[in-house]
């Protein structure tokens, strides 16, 4: 037999963007095998071993090895352990992509709901895209569109850290001392418990989205 023959069919380099993609979780019995037989997989590829090269470093069979990958066997923590340190991974990452229940939100256009604030009487609108919080407040999004000039602006200062992505118009920022010029496309990421909020708004209508992170502690 050919080398080219003998090759086996799942040693083909993974590279790119198809060495993010993952297999789409199907609920029924056998979840868990078969997310940790992805994970073996691509841990595997990435690393360049073949079925029987990571058998090896493994002790164990190439026969179970390849089950495994399969999804066709239940292995034990020993086995586990021992894929893990071949594979010089922790062995908690067999197992990402085994929870549920992850939190998404999804906020159709115009339906977000608008935040009376400070300014808002004159033309500062502050719509709320949508927030995840779980056990903790974690994030929350905001579409600010600024269509009216005034003479004392609102100023801001929460935990956490928080991104501006200017979409429309140009404007001033202020940060503690500091002042940013933001054009359509510009970013800027600050500490939340720094004063900040606009200084001067150059060109009308202004839209920015505002997006603050909170760390896990912060209720």
């Amino acid at each position: 037999m050919s080398e080219l023959q003998a090759q086996e069919p799942d040693e083909e380099p993974i590279g790119g963007p198809a060495a993010r993609e993952v297999d789409q979780p199907t609920p029924s019995e056998g979840d868990l095998e078969r997310v940790i037989g992805m994970q073996v997989r691509q841990y595997r590829l990435a690393t360049g071993l073949t079925v029987g090269e990571l058998a090896t470093l493994a002790g164990i069979s190439k026969a179970m090895l390849s089950k495994i990958e399969n999804a066709r066997i239940s292995c034990s923590l020993t086995t586990l352990a021992r894929l893990a340190a071949a594979l010089d991974v922790p062995v908690t990452a067999l197992f990402r992509g085994a929870d549920t229940g992850r939190e998404a939100v999804f906020t159709p256009a115009g339906t977000g709901a608008r935040i009376v604030q400070r300014g808002s009487r004159v033309g500062h609108d502050y719509t709320l895209l949508g927030a995840l919080r779980g056990p903790h407040k974690r994030m929350e999004a905001h579409l600010v569109t600024l269509t009216e000039r005034s003479e004392v602006f609102p100023l801001f200062q929460h935990p956490g850290t928080e991104l501006l992505f200017m979409l429309e118009g140009e404007m001033v920022y202020g940060h503690g001392d500091a002042e940013y010029r933001m054009r359509p496309g510009d970013a800027l990421q600050l500490d939340g418990e720094g004063v900040h909020g606009p200084k001067e708004l150059v060109v009308l209508p202004i839209r920015f989205l505002s997006v603050v992170a909170y760390s896990d502690a912060t209720a």
